[in-house]
């Protein structure tokens, strides 16, 4: 930051003023003095000059009313922003509360405890109530419509000062002792605080000033400090909170007679008298420190004795009680910001934020691009490129390698990162380093960030024409070289060591890098490869440096605001000392004071920028300009045009950056060029420009030369500018020998298109017209144009127009404005796209069907319909242009199987077997075992189908669920096993004329070729025939036909394999005991009794009904059985063995039956096809 003295206001007759506050949010400055001296006055700006803004604009009393009241002398004044009341008391111990009506203050309220004085008065953050503090330790709380809150005598105790905290919840006291105690909200003495600073301190000491920042205007750090206590010693604590066991201590050396915090906690002014050496004089000085500690600037200030300091609410000036005067200072704040690409980059902070807000404004367009960064320290900015600066997070990683030659070593806790973003905020790049990055300067190549003792060096890379997967890559790999750390009192260095000599300001060049030390030294080092090759020594300390354009000459801004030049290069020196002094000036000799900002000129060495105070001073060969009122910061000097940059008025509404703030200044000699031409004429223009010759200057001679159509001129003039684009229209305005339509090119070239139309439609050249809107995009001109001309218009250009329309609409997402111009250009592509983006798909539906077929944009159509679930629009479109694949695809995407597979099937598809894999699969994933079936027996996959039938029936049967549901699970898996001979037979005969004998042999062979489950194709009526007789021979038993049941269950010992030995045995027993066959009914019980799979409690049971039955029952058969030990087919109507030659067999199955059984049954008993 840079401060100067800027006005000077006296109080009449001479009265010692004795304080001063600055109101924050209204403006109004309160002073008090002796003899009841209270004064309120207001500065204002007013001019009429958009370019006067800020402190550049002449400030005058708005107001400067005396207010009666008081007889003594007035000691405190504090102001109510919130409710606009202002505080007095005087030394007699009245207070007064004034209020503002209609202009001017008035008495509101009067309080007088006649018993001791008032030695501060504090409104808390939300201005509802005020502490009020008297020397003998009465202590009022009072709310802000005069009621009292509550009271307090602290006995024993003499009061100085008071606080509130930023919440209201704590109140600190500050003791006439020196000591600070801590309270709470309603009085409740909570402990003393520690004061760190007076280590070491003996004699009596006292407290100058308690302030604790409310954070109104955000914070410059997360846990940033922000209560500062000061003493009259000069030692100043400021801590984050009323119990902080690390303050930062700082020793002013000054006598302190007050402190204030500025708006945004980012700067503590400590005001007070400086300690001489010799002890004859002190000088009235105001010293400025970071909430860290950190010394910022020093102001003298003349006059015996300082009483009072105040802060403006913008924190741009301050106010100053001196004797009887009050001193004004503006302030220049080393804002956080910088200008790339037409980009002006600022950070701010935020009350409810603790990230810093850092705001991207594009001057061109307008726009602007949010970034939050956490403890942000700096920007720093050059050609397209800015580096953000800042801590780095605790989440980040804390070790990396770092790369320097023969001295590589790991670093860690890299407790920092600078940010390589673009024009618009886009982090292009990182590197975490292990310096605190206090000083940051950059170039097109290099990152150069230095700490007090050393610096950090880093080629960066930027691929503009890489993909963001590129980038990364990039900015992953390390190379030798791209990164150094060196240590400025030893070189390249393996450990960190202070130096009694710390940088203080960093520049550098493509070539060159310059490193201020506090002593004043300069070392200068070559660049990229870091080699020490020059030292300079300055009288004071450098606090910013600035190269010229071509590195020969280096601007020096001191600390205390002195611009001096040194030449870099010893052939300068030689040419004044040649006698060329008169026409450059002498570099050595060139001093200006109060400078705190400049710039050189990109294209010029001798030629500069600078703000002093608040007037801008342009410099060519060290001759000043006359000087330009304002005090913006300047962002470039290039082409005899300053752009400068109103900041003050931007931090005012950050979030609504205006471009009424971003100012251009020409210099005097495109200024005077202008002029000339104007006024004066081509020829002596031409004259003064090769006097004073520069590119910018001779495109404004070819410019004026073109609008007067003296070619010659401007072609000359093109040439020494070197625009090539420039020669080539003059060439072609030669071409022409209309003057009218040189004139209409003319105009089009100084972007006067709607008078270069004109001129066209005037010489009856439409078609010109035309192309002219054509090459500027304004196809709503061009539609117009063709549409109102006589005559029949182009249909082609017509459809562009249309189409062009159409583009205009949807690069602004109007899809449906979009539509209307699309149907009318017949631009097919982009209407998809628009009613995709409407999803008015019946609109694209439509599309489709209009299309022809094999259109290359039914494709696209089908991958639209597929992204939002349209499994049937889909398939419509990719059959419509012969992707039956797709099709197939999307089907099987959406979980479409059924569709899929009728696809496939319908058009040959090779991939049928794993599509009905894949479907299978996903359908058995979720239980879903019968779709699955189906779905193999509707692809004619019969085997497969019968695959899993069995299995289902194997699980039901396990389950031992009814019979004759797992009877019928047989029958229809034993069906689709016919179906699959039946296949196989098919397919044999289609392959060429054979016999039928011949194609049977093929197809058992082919089947016996290919089949994985010898059971399943072989046996496959087994586990039906299995079920049938089981059932029958329990119906047969309960409908008294004993034998019958017995020989069907006798017949079910063939079947152990399928039905558990348990149920067959048991089933057997029951019917022979029925049938009075007790000899079979013991071989049951005997074949039951050694079964395995009983346990010997169920074994135990059956030998215990077999005793009670054969007790009473000899183990014979009452007549002799008949038993069938041969091979005759069982009867599956009655489940007896077929002795005669007339038989039925089913045509389907394969069974038998008696002719006549058979007759009563219109179905096959066991796979219940209809009897023929």
């Amino acid at each position: 930051m840079f401060i100067y003295l800027s006005k000077k206001i006296a109080i009449p007759n001479n009265i010692h003023l004795k304080c001063v506050s600055w109101n924050k949010d209204q403006g109004f400055i309160a002073c008090g003095g002796d003899d009841g001296l209270l004064k309120v006055l207001k500065l204002e700006t007013q001019t009429d000059d958009a370019k006067l803004k800020g402190l550049a604009a002449p400030s005058n009393l708005s107001m400067n009313q005396t207010l009666e009241g008081h007889s003594g002398a007035v000691q405190v004044v504090t102001w109510n922003e919130q409710y606009e009341k202002l505080t007095t008391s005087d030394q007699n111990g009245l207070i007064i509360v004034w209020m503002l009506y209609k202009g001017a203050w008035y008495e509101e309220m009067i309080n007088n405890r006649n018993k001791s004085v008032v030695r501060s008065m504090s409104w808390n953050a939300g201005g509802q109530k005020i502490c009020i503090v008297y020397e003998d330790g009465a202590v009022i709380v009072g709310s802000v419509d005069g009621n009292r809150i509550w009271g307090k005598e602290l006995k024993g105790n003499q009061l100085a000062h008071v606080a509130w905290s930023p919440e209201s919840k704590i109140l600190l006291f500050g003791m006439a002792n020196g000591e600070v105690h801590i309270y709470d909200n309603q009085g409740n003495f909570i402990m003393k605080m520690t004061i760190s600073c007076l280590t070491n301190v003996n004699g009596a000491i006292s407290i100058a000033g308690i302030h604790w920042y409310a954070g109104t205007g955000g914070y410059v750090e997360p846990d940033c400090p922000c209560l500062a206590i000061c003493f009259d010693n000069g030692r100043c604590q400021v801590m984050r909170y009323e119990n902080d066991e690390n303050p930062v201590c700082i020793d002013t050396l000054m006598n302190v007679v007050s402190i204030q915090w500025n708006h945004c906690g980012s700067a503590l002014a400590v005001a007070g008298s400086l300690r001489s050496s010799n002890l004859e004089k002190e000088v009235n000085v105001v010293q400025f420190y970071t909430p860290f500690g950190e010394h910022l600037r020093t102001l003298k200030v003349p006059g015996k004795q300082m009483t009072g300091v105040g802060w403006e609410g913008g924190g741009l000036r301050i106010g100053l009680a001196v004797d009887s005067y009050i001193y004004f200072a503006n302030i220049r704040p080393d804002y956080k910001w910088g200008y790339c690409c037409s980009t002006v980059v600022y950070a701010y902070t935020k009350p409810e934020r603790q990230e810093y807000c850092v705001v991207f404004w594009d001057t061109k367009n307008n726009e602007k691009f949010v970034k939050y960064v956490k403890s942000l320290m700096s920007i720093t900015t050059s050609g397209d490129f800015c580096i953000l600066a800042s801590k780095a997070d605790d989440t980040q990683p804390q070790d990396a390698e770092s790369e320097s030659g023969s001295h590589a070593r790991v670093m860690y806790n890299l407790g920092y990162v600078l940010i390589l973003c673009n024009s618009i905020g886009t982090p292009l790049d990182s590197k975490y380093i292990e310096i605190d990055p206090l000083f940051v300067t950059m170039t097109k190549t290099h990152v150069i960030a230095a700490s007090k003792e050393a610096f950090y060096l880093w080629q960066y890379r930027v691929a503009k024409k890489l993909t963001a997967l590129e980038i990364n890559q990039v900015t992953r790999t390390k190379k030798e070289g791209r990164e150094r750390c060196v240590f400025v009192c030893s070189g390249i260095a393996l450990t960190w060591t202070a130096t009694r000599d710390p940088i203080c300001c960093i520049t550098a060049t493509d070539k060159t890098l310059v490193v201020g030390r506090e002593s004043g030294t300069i070392h200068r080092y070559s660049l990229p490869n870091v080699v020490l090759i020059q030292k300079h020594t300055l009288n004071n300390r450098a606090f910013h440096l600035s190269f010229n354009c071509n590195s020969s000459r280096l601007a020096i801004i001191d600390i205390a605001g002195m611009l001096t030049l040194l030449d870099m290069e010893v052939r300068a020196s030689a040419d004044y000392s040649s006698g060329n002094q008169a026409s450059a000036g002498d570099p050595s000799k060139f001093e200006r004071k109060d400078v705190w900002d400049m710039k050189w000129a990109h294209d010029n060495p001798d030629l500069f920028a600078m703000m002093e105070k608040t007037r801008m001073y342009v410099f060519r060969n060290l001759d000043p300009e006359e000087p330009i009122q304002t005090s913006g910061y300047i962002c470039s000097f290039e082409d005899l045009e300053i752009k400068s940059v109103l900041l003050d008025e931007i931090m005012k509404d950050p979030e609504r950056p205006n471009k009424d703030n971003l100012i251009n200044f020409e210099i005097r000699s495109l200024r005077d060029s202008r002029a000339l031409i104007e006024k004066v004429g081509i020829e002596d223009a031409t004259q003064f420009i090769e006097d004073n010759p520069h590119p910018r200057l001779w495109r404004l001679l070819a410019e004026a030369a073109l609008q007067k159509l003296d070619l010659k001129t401007a072609e000359q003039a093109f040439v020494r500018c070197k625009d090539y684009q420039g020669i080539e229209f003059v060439k072609r305005l030669g071409n022409l020998q209309s003057e009218p339509m040189k004139q209409a090119e003319v105009a089009a070239y100084f972007s006067g298109f709607e008078e270069a139309e004109r001129m066209y439609l005037d010489m009856d050249r439409r078609d010109l017209a035309i192309s002219l809107r054509i090459k500027l995009g304004d196809w709503f001109r061009v539609l117009q144009l063709l549409k109102t001309g006589s005559g029949d218009c182009d249909d082609t250009l017509l459809e562009q127009a249309y189409n062009g329309i159409g583009d205009y609409f949807a690069d602004r997402q109007k899809w449906f404005n979009a539509v209307q111009y699309y149907v009318q250009g017949r631009n097919q592509e982009r209407l998809a796209e628009c009613y995709y983006m409407l999803e008015d798909y019946h609109g694209l539906e439509k599309l489709t069907a209009v299309l022809p077929e094999n259109h290359q944009l039914l494709l696209d159509i089908g991958q639209m319909f597929a992204t939002v679930g349209m499994c049937e629009q889909a398939v419509t479109a990719y059959l419509k242009c012969s992707q039956p694949k797709a099709a197939v695809d999307t089907c099987v995407h959406l979980n479409q199987w059924n569709k899929a597979v009728e696809l496939a099937r319908t058009h040959n598809m090779k991939e049928i077997k794993s599509l009905l894999s894949k479907y299978a699969s996903h359908l058995l994933e979720k239980n879903k075992t019968l779709e699955a079936v189906e779905l193999y027996r509707k692809a004619h996959h019969f085997l497969d189908a019968a695959k899993l039938m069995f299995k289902i029936a194997d699980e039901e049967a396990g389950k031992r669920t009814r019979p004759l549901r797992v009877k019928k699970l047989y029958v229809l898996a034993a069906r689709l096993v016919e179906s699959y001979h039946e296949q196989v037979k098919m397919s044999q005969q289609s392959k060429g004329k054979k016999t039928e004998a011949m194609s049977a042999l093929a197809g058992l062979l082919e089947e016996d070729a290919t089949s994985e489950d010898n059971r399943i194709v072989d046996n496959a009526w087994r586990g039906a025939e299995a079920y049938h007789f089981f059932l029958l021979a329990q119906r047969q038993l309960y409908d008294g036909y004993m034998e019958n049941a017995m020989r069907t269950a006798l017949h079910l010992r063939e079947y152990e394999d399928i039905i558990p030995a348990v149920q067959i045995y048991s089933l057997l027993a029951v019917c022979a005991a029925a049938n009075m066959a007790f000899g079979t009914c013991s071989q049951a019980f005997i074949k039951l009794e050694s079964l395995d799979s009983l346990d010997l409690e169920q074994r135990q049971l059956y030998e215990d009904l077999a005793l009670e039955i054969f007790t009473k029952h000899a183990p014979k058969d009452s007549r002799a059985m008949e038993l069938d030990e041969g091979k005759s087919p069982t009867c599956i109507v009655t489940g007896l063995p077929i002795q005669e030659f007339q038989l039925w067999m089913c045509s389907v199955c394969k069974h038998c039956a008696l002719g006549h059984e058979i007759g009563k049954y219109s179905c096959c008993p066991l796979c219940h096809t209809p009897v023929a």
